[in-house]
């Protein structure tokens, strides 16, 4: 049986997908949300990385990140962010059009793409969301009304 990650083309479609879409995160405005949520962390070189070992697994090829850490547990990787539905939505959003971008297309990349958003969709939480914090003291340091006030 073939794996989805040959069906797509290999580690090396992979790895191009990979770099399109933290490219994206990195460049497109209306994905800033996603880009901010690394700020805290080891950043994107190593998310990026990350990224492709998690997928080779996932996609049925060697499993690099489960050598590294041990394990492919999504929950426990991303225990520490805070992600909101609609931060699951834009995260699929531009990895979409990562997809698209690498001309990525057909019954297992939409096959992919399902598994993918019930991923992204479980990965929903109540983690204090310290962007809202952060945003706050820089309007109060600017000097700027919060939020609601007059």
């Amino acid at each position: 049986m073939t794996s989805a990650l040959t069906s797509i083309g290999g580690e090396d479609v992979l790895r191009d997908l990979v770099e399109t879409f933290y490219h994206r995160m990195e460049t497109d405005p209306e994905a800033w949300p996603l880009h901010r949520l690394h700020f805290r962390g080891h950043g994107l070189n190593h998310t990026r990385q990350a990224q492709f070992e998690f997928l080779s697994g996932f996609l049925g090829g060697r499993a690099y990140y489960r050598e590294r850490f041990g394990h492919m547990n999504l929950r426990e990787i991303h225990a520490h962010v805070p992600i909101r539905e609609a931060d699951a939505e834009l995260w699929l959003k531009t990895f979409d059009a990562a997809l698209a971008d690498c001309g990525l297309r057909g019954e297992v990349v939409d096959k992919f793409r399902a598994t993918l958003r019930r991923a992204a969709l479980m990965l929903v939480n109540d983690v204090p969301d310290w962007r809202e914090e952060s945003d706050g003291k820089a309007r109060a340091a600017a000097g700027c009304p919060a939020d609601g006030a007059a």
